[in-house]
């Protein structure tokens, strides 16, 4: 199961795994679509998940 969250523009989400974190912030929200402002150390790896294989986590 996935932890779901509603949150509104302005609101944050900090993930914080091995001393770093990770600020993830609602930007804007309209028409169905949700922008997310996202800052992180250098060790954290975005990716959008259509571009994610396991082989990139090595």
């Amino acid at each position: 199961m996935a932890l779901v969250l509603g949150r509104k523009p302005g609101e944050k989400l900090i993930v914080e795994h091995l001393g770093e974190k990770m600020e993830i912030e609602v930007i804007k929200t309209e028409d169905g679509m949700l922008r997310l402002g996202i800052e992180a150390g250098q060790n954290f790896k975005l990716l959008r998940k259509e571009l994610y294989s396991d082989s990139d986590s090595n």
